[in-house]
């Protein structure tokens, strides 16, 4: 028994001694010196190379002008044209450098400069971690590759990832564009860039904002998050994220979009947007709505999607689908708008139906005409099927204007007068200034002139060929109180901004406010690296 725990004792201080012996470092090579020198006096306890030195240390070749070997620290400090080479994948030159062979770090100074297959790193002092592959200096340095030129206080170089990553103000300055960021992770290899925290990318063509984003230097595609926007000369883009390809120009946002236009002075706003800067076009969905600021007062035009383009003074608004739009005085309903500023026209397109005030309009065609002079509503005009209704202020009835065309005029923005011709009919009840019913007039002509004051109807005017009559209330019957065609909608009636939505709409946009409001709260952190960075290499092979 004591034999066997003796054999086995000895076997553990084997095991023990071998595992010793591969964990310790190995010693540095010296593979060629013109000159082998020792002199305690002027180097203590250390080899004096000179001329043509070249060293190896497990697969890293240094060489230089000169070196003292210290054997027993296994350190070495080498002085004039200092060059360590780690396989293909780093090359660093110095005037100075220390290396470790214990503890494999390097250390370089003077006019220092490393390089890796894609780019170029000049600064004072380098220092290489061989045991994590990593290079990271704390003095200016300047990094450089085809596209682009990376400036900062400091930075760290991972050699396998082939990522610097900067903690500092760093600069990064393309021939079309700067980025400047405090935290920016830059892979050499692909020219992606990931930033963090307050960044700027600015451009002949535009400044962009963002705290977290994604930036392809090579092919001038980005992907940005968190309080990003795109700002151009006329034009603001805001999402809670933005995709952005410079070389087309090209933009689209997802989630709270806001696009202001401050040349125009309007805002639209969705939930997914595009816009194609050289095309001047710009298309909204998801909750799409387009206000644009008149005086002190807003139109709000909303429909399924929304396309504006073309350049300023010829402008062209779309709505599509189901739209609806209101103002303060002013609400409609159509399936389809399109306004032009160049010729200061709106066009209700397919089923229109506008309320002024209390008073509904419709027609087969309608048009909404402004003044680019003033950038005031001018006039109105209703084509075919003309029909002007409004409910009795105290009765059951309805006031109603019927005629083929009607032709209105706007005051300061108000439907002031309207002229409704050819084969007009009218039913109107007449009260005093006591609201007391005088009778229902009924009657038809060529021509019917209506003056409104506060939106309210405050005379009618009968022209030509004029035939009908006061009817006391209780001898005109209940049918005949109704013109042919009457189709009183006022239950439609649009009354705030916020109803120009369907419900559906509003409940989309509370879920993604509500989402917003939970990722704002959310610590900020890094965006996540992409498939596409990490495999670039593997795929650059396949090709």
């Amino acid at each position: 028994m004591k034999k066997l725990l003796f054999f086995i004792s000895c076997c553990l201080v084997v095991v023990s001694s071998q595992n010793l012996l591969a964990q310790a470092p190995k010693k540095i090579i010296v593979e060629h010196s013109d000159y082998f020198d020792i002199n305690q006096v002027e180097v203590p306890d250390a080899v004096l190379l000179t001329g043509s030195v070249r060293l190896n240390h497990e697969g890293i070749i240094m060489t230089c002008n000169k070196a003292y070997y210290f054997q027993k620290e296994n350190y070495i400090k080498a002085f004039g044209n200092v060059q360590l080479v780690q396989g293909d994948t780093l090359f660093l030159n110095s005037k100075y450098a220390e290396y470790n062979g214990n503890m494999k770090q390097a250390f370089a100074t003077g006019d220092a400069v490393m390089r890796s297959p894609e780019s170029t790193m000049v600064t004072d002092t380098i220092n290489f971690n061989r045991n994590t592959q990593e290079v990271y200096y704390n003095s200016n340095g300047t990094i450089t590759n085809r596209e682009n030129t990376l400036k900062s206080k400091s930075g760290k170089y991972f050699v396998a990832e082939k990522k610097f990553q900067f903690l500092t103000a760093v600069t990064i300055t393309n021939p079309k564009y700067v980025i400047k960021s405090n935290h920016l992770d830059y892979y050499s290899n692909s020219g992606h860039s990931y930033l963090f925290g307050p960044s700027t990318i600015t451009s002949k063509a535009n400044y962009i904002y963002t705290e977290k984003g994604f930036y392809d230097t090579k092919k001038n595609v980005a992907h940005f998050l968190r309080k990003s926007y795109i700002k151009y000369d006329d034009r603001l883009i805001e999402g809670d994220s933005l995709y952005y390809d410079r070389n087309k120009e090209f933009a689209s946002a997802t989630r709270n979009v806001k696009i202001t236009d401050s040349i125009n002075r309007g805002i639209i706003k969705g939930h997914y947007a595009e816009l194609y800067k050289n095309k001047d076009s710009v298309f909204v969905t998801k909750r799409a709505v387009a206000v644009n600021f008149v005086e002190n007062d807003s139109v709000y035009i909303h429909g399924k999607k929304l396309m504006v383009t073309g350049k300023e003074g010829n402008r062209i608004i779309r709505a599509f689908n189901n739209v609806r739009f209101y103002k303060t005085d002013m609400s409609g309903k159509c399936d389809s708008i399109y306004s032009s500023s160049k010729i200061a026209l709106t066009k209700l397109i397919g089923n229109p139906i506008l309320w002024n005030g209390d008073n509904q309009i419709t027609g087969d065609v309608m048009h909404l005409i402004g003044n680019n002079t003033t950038r005031k509503i001018d006039s109105l005009k209703v084509l075919n099927n003309t029909f002007l209704v409004s409910k009795d202020t105290l009765g059951t009835g309805y006031n109603q204007v019927k005629g083929q065309n009607l032709y209105g005029k706007f005051l300061e923005s108000k439907l002031h007068d309207v002229d409704i011709i050819k084969n007009t009919e009218v039913i109107y009840y007449m009260r005093n200034d006591t609201h007391d019913l005088i009778g229902i007039n009924k009657n038809v002509s060529s021509k019917i002139n209506i003056i409104f004051d506060k939106n309210a109807i405050e005379t009618i005017t009968f022209f030509n060929q004029v035939d009908g009559d006061i009817y006391p209330e209780a001898e005109l019957p209940e049918n005949a109180r109704k013109l042919r065609g009457l189709n009183w909608r006022g239950f439609e009636r649009i009354k705030s901004k916020e109803e120009i939505f369907t419900d559906e709409e509003n409940l989309l946009n509370y879920q993604i406010i509500r989402q917003t409001k939970e990722d704002d709260a959310k610590e900020n952190v890094p965006m996540k690296i992409r498939k596409e960075t990490l495999n670039y290499d593997k795929k650059k092979k396949k090709i």
